[in-house]
């Protein structure tokens, strides 16, 4: 790897740490040695990047430090390729637009020399099958998320009973051929997930709910991973 090309990358893994990364970890990312990183991060530092830490403790790099979105390596493009491909065939009419029109920006802007691996891509997502049809608004109901709004369900469960109820939406799931919406729900007094294809209708209430949706959002991820830990421990419990 090029000494310039390494500078860049060590940015790029301090910007994604959330917390302080050692020049050891930093090294076996970049497969080079930690001498090499201590040299690297003082050449940043002496061109004003703003990175703070130390030896043996780790670096961090403080925010409001940006380069141009689209210095771009080879396997960034693929990636995002790959991620706007599998959106474009399964979001919503508003998200499959838009990314379809990620991958044309990125083809305007990229470097020619990335330009074969963005028109001839090594990788693609599967053809979708059988998806399922619904009505709902999608895209009003990412803005009812983003805005922190309730949404007032009138819902069909597989039996094709209804009812009807006012969740706090914080998230829409994506599967193979469906979607969920996750939202904490007042009748339940729980989070509670619902496939969008079964919504009969859908009320956009103007109420706020009393959490931020990323907040919400911490809850249902903890409350996630409370249950995954607990299935792995029965599963350990039953071979023993």
């Amino acid at each position: 790897m090029r000494r310039a090309d390494r500078l860049f990358q060590i940015i790029q893994v301090l910007r994604r740490s959330p917390k302080a990364i050692t020049a050891d970890a930093i090294a076996l990312e970049l497969e080079t040695s930690k001498r090499s990183i201590y040299r690297d991060i003082a050449t940043l530092m002496a061109q004003r990047v703003p990175i703070r830490g130390e030896a043996g403790i780790g670096y961090v790099l403080d925010g409001g430090f940006d380069m141009p979105p689209l210095m771009l390596t080879s396997d960034e493009v693929e990636a995002a390729v790959l991620g706007a491909q599998w959106v474009a065939g399964r979001g919503d009419p508003a998200l499959a637009r838009a990314a379809r029109d990620l991958i044309a920006k990125i083809a305007a802007t990229v470097p020619e020399k990335l330009r074969p691996v963005l028109l001839e891509p090594a990788v693609a997502s599967a053809p979708t099958w059988k998806r399922e049809i619904e009505t709902l608004d999608m895209s009003k109901v990412r803005a009812w998320i983003h805005a922190g709004r309730k949404l007032r369900l009138h819902y069909s469960d597989e039996q094709g009973r209804e009812t009807t109820r006012v969740i706090w939406p914080c998230l829409v799931g994506y599967r193979e051929t469906t979607r969920l919406l996750v939202g904490w729900c007042e009748t339940r007094d729980d989070f509670r997930t619902f496939r969008t294809d079964r919504v009969v209708e859908a009320d956009f209430l103007d109420d706020r709910y009393p959490a931020r949706p990323a907040v919400l959002r911490g809850k249902w991820y903890a409350k996630m991973e409370a249950e995954r830990c607990a299935w792995e421990a029965e599963q350990a419990g039953a071979t023993q």
